[in-house]
């Protein structure tokens, strides 16, 4: 069975992006080395701030885009719901 991650880096600055992916650990990967050129590579997204697991593809990319239409207040109390240490 595949597992599907909806999950949110942040930089430094403060910048958060919500994304979705098959394979966790590599992603996370890819933005920390900067494989892949756009947003999280010009704006550093190298923390992983928050993750949610979804056994349904379909289930992740709906939640994906409910959480982007959050504003960033939500997105914020969201991450520290779980994450209390991390300041965004």
């Amino acid at each position: 069975m595949k597992n599907y991650f909806v999950y949110i880096m942040s930089s430094l600055s403060r910048r958060i992006y919500v994304g979705v992916t098959n394979n966790l650990e590599r992603r996370v990967s890819e933005h920390k080395q900067k494989q892949i050129q756009g947003f999280t590579a010009k704006y550093n997204m190298t923390r992983l701030v928050y993750y949610e697991t979804y056994p349904d593809v379909n289930a992740a990319i709906a939640r994906e885009k409910q959480i982007k239409g959050w504003l960033r207040a939500k997105k914020t109390a969201l991450i520290e719901s779980v994450n209390p240490a991390c300041k965004i």
